[in-house]
């Protein structure tokens, strides 16, 4: 039984080495690319138990998309007025409060795709009518391709203050994450990968 508590620790200090490496709660590790996990004490109900990918972190502002608040309305419903998702039956996601009606989409590509902005690795960012016509009418397959309404805003001063006061977890960005096929555990997953770190911190 000891032999198996040994190695049980020392799996779960890789682990934690591990999780600790992906995260952060350093303002200065803020940028476009990165994750946002709330912690559990997150006053702000628009943000509560969300997971939140920046795709603009700059002196214009900081915009984020919201990844794990996945409705059950299909794409064909709310772009009606589109040619091309007229047969989506994969749902969209509230990107955020601001813009509710603003339409952007998050696309894993490791090619080249044309005027679609690369936000980290090999996901895309898709803005703009065309762009996102052109995106559902290509044969990809519904979990490469994530449609969101609205979106989450901050400047960079309120972002940081944020972080500073312990409201959010930095990780790096993360396709698998991003594209998750369960993502109303996605938050849950992150939070708990959050706290074993912290533990096994707290126990060096």
């Amino acid at each position: 039984m000891r032999v198996l508590s040994i190695a049980a620790a020392v799996l779960l200090s890789e682990f934690a080495a591990q999780v600790g490496a992906a995260q952060s709660m350093q303002p200065s590790d803020l940028g476009p690319g990165k994750m946002l996990v709330a912690s559990r004490d997150l006053p702000d109900p628009n943000f509560a138990k969300t997971v939140v990918l920046l795709i603009q972190y700059d002196d214009e502002g900081v915009v984020g998309l919201i990844l794990n608040r996945r409705s059950k309305v299909p794409i064909s419903r709310v772009l009606e007025d589109m040619e091309s998702a007229k047969n989506r039956s994969d749902p969209v996601y509230a990107g955020g409060p601001v813009g509710r009606t603003d339409v952007l989409a998050l696309l894993r590509s490791r090619g080249k795709t044309e005027d679609a902005k690369r936000v980290v690795g090999d996901i895309c960012l898709v803005s703009g009518k065309d762009l996102l016509q052109k995106t559902l009418a290509s044969p990809a397959q519904t979990d490469i391709v994530h449609v969101y309404l609205g979106y989450s805003g901050w400047t960079m001063e309120q972002l940081e203050n944020e972080v500073d006061l312990g409201a959010w977890y930095i990780f790096r960005g993360d396709s698998d994450a991003v594209f998750d096929p369960n993502p109303d555990s996605l938050w849950t997953r992150l939070i708990r990968e959050t706290e074993l770190r912290i533990a096994s911190v707290g126990h060096r």
